[in-house]
Formats: C-alpha cells, structure tokens, sequence
C-alpha cells in the first residue's frame, strides 16, 4: 500500500475540521434565527418556535462536542510502525479492505486509496484490535485473513 498513516491521519483531520465548521455555521444560524424571531400577536407560536430553535442549538452543541473529541482522539494517534493492531494502526484484509484504526470516521480516499477509518470500539475494530499479520477473524460471516499490519 502505497499511502502513509501521516495522510491517511491528516485527511481524518481534514474532515473533522470540516464537520466542526459545518455544526458552527449552523449554531450561529439558528443564533441568528433566534435572535430576529419577533414577538407575533400569536404568543404562544413565538414562544414554540423560540424553543424550537434552542431545542436545535441544544443538539448541535452536543454534535460539536462529540465532534471536537474525536478531533482530540485524532491530534494523539502515534503512527509509528506497528507490529499489533492498536490505534494508529493501517491494516489490510484478504477481502481487499483496509482499515485505520482511529475514531469513527468512516470510509476516506487517500492517494486513490479507499480506507475504513473504524474506532477500536466497533464492531470490526474490535475484531481487528491486538491481531497480527496472518491473523484470521470473522466479520458479517465471512473469513478475513490480515494481510499487513502497519
């Protein structure tokens, strides 16, 4: 495989930064929203609608949150050569796919490369977690042999 982990961990930053943009600009949105809502004759309206809004916010922060410490999962990976799969580590699989193991990040494009960013936490990363080349495991029932680990 011919694509670093540095990229393949500078790409998962990438779009980490991208989502913590994205549930930002929709914070300050609904803020806006909130902020020019007026009161209507119809008060109870005004008031559902204000809740509504902040109910929204509510869970963006939340969203933020969740978002930010994967980023701070990400900023501590080591990616130095691995012999067991742990976090920081690029394995690939007889079935042709290849997993980092980082955070939950999901499926990224590096160098023309296609690659599951998977938590140690999910199902396949707990599967994957402390094995080495030639290791075999079941997923979705289906055989895997780990062809590298690095």
């Amino acid at each position: 495989m011919k694509v670093s982990k540095q990229e393949i961990l500078q790409e998962c930053i990438r779009l980490i930064d991208g989502k913590l943009q994205q549930i930002q600009n929709a914070i300050q949105d609904y803020q806006e929203d909130l902020n020019s809502e007026t009161k209507s004759s119809a008060g109870d309206k005004h008031e559902t609608g204000r809740a509504m809004l902040q109910l929204e916010m509510e869970k963006l922060g939340q969203q933020y949150q969740t978002v930010l410490t994967q980023k701070n999962v990400l900023q501590k990976i080591d990616v130095s050569v691995k012999k067991k799969a742990q976090v920081g580590s690029l394995v690939g699989t007889t079935s042709g796919l290849n997993y980092f193991l980082a955070t939950s990040v999901g499926q990224i494009v590096v160098a023309e490369k296609s690659i599951m960013v998977v938590s140690i936490n999910s199902p396949i990363g707990k599967l994957i977690l402390g094995k080495q080349k030639g290791a075999i495991f079941v997923f979705n029932s289906k055989e895997n042999e780990i062809s590298f680990v690095m």
